[in-house]
């Protein structure tokens, strides 16, 4: 009976012991910033009390192609953390084998939309003719530089596709960063902003109007890849599945994203 009740204990311990080990395991993920920290706190925080292992975030800024790099950039540099949350298009990422293509998950789709000064009416957007009129009477455009984000690349987009870059150009701003044009138009020094329609992450003194519609400007993919040299795989898959569950798409509709479903 000792001896039994001995063996009994050694194999709580070691059961105790094990479950510890894989309640201290640590998730390294890469998300891009204009997705919404908030957003990705939350599901990230769901994550941990669901399964017990803990996810380290590192947030990129979104495409840039210099110093700090997006997080395609930091992918296709060897960068990839256990999860990396990429912008489409990635084939650069893809092609340098730091991540594993065949885990490929969309997980939202981003929306270009329009915001304003609070408190200011919400112009019409609702049609492309709706949107071209709107972006032609504004007295002033802010959008991000096309070559330091994603989302800037498409507000360049639908303004061509509109017919308008020549005809806003004399009234359009460029900046680095979504913090920045937020920044300006809060302070009333611009009227609108061509830029990510993610509530979470609004300036405060900023209202969204709402997003552009298809035949203007196309949702960008926000897809998740686990690393090639995950720490561990299988709870690498495991987040990159709960970031495409049904918790994850509710939050992502919250925030205003289109979810991937």
């Amino acid at each position: 009976m000792k001896y039994l009740l001995s063996s009994v204990v050694v194999v709580a311990l070691l059961l105790g012991n094990a479950y510890a080990a894989r309640a201290q395991t640590e998730i390294t993920l890469l998300a891009p910033g204009p997705m919404g920290r908030e957003t990705m706190d939350k599901l990230i925080a769901g994550f941990e009390s669901k399964t017990g292992d803990k996810v380290k975030v590192t947030y990129g800024q979104g495409s840039r192609d210099t110093p700090p790099y997006g997080t395609r950039q930091l992918v296709a540099r060897g960068q990839a953390l256990d999860v990396s949350i990429i912008f489409a298009p990635y084939p650069p990422a893809v092609a340098s084998g730091n991540v594993d293509p065949k885990t490929a998950t969309t997980l939202a789709r981003l929306v270009l939309g329009v915001s304003v000064r609070k408190g200011a009416p919400k112009p019409d957007i609702s049609t492309p003719a709706a949107a071209k009129r709107t972006l032609l009477a504004a007295k002033s455009i802010v959008i991000v530089d096309p070559a330091q984000g994603t989302l800037g690349g498409e507000a360049m987009d639908a303004l061509k596709k509109l017919g308008l870059p020549e005809q806003v150009k004399p009234k359009m701003k460029i900046v680095e960063g979504s913090q920045e044009a937020e920044a300006a138009v809060a302070k009333g020094e611009i009227e609108l902003f061509l830029g990510p329609q993610v509530s979470d992450r609004l300036a405060a003194g900023v209202d969204l109007v709402g997003g552009l519609p298809r035949g203007v400007s196309t949702p960008v993919d926000a897809v998740g890849f686990v690393s090639t040299h995950a720490k561990d795989p299988k709870a690498a898959k495991a987040l990159l599945q709960y970031l495409r569950s049904p918790e994850a798409e509710a939050a992502y509709k919250a925030a205003r994203m289109e979810p991937a479903h």
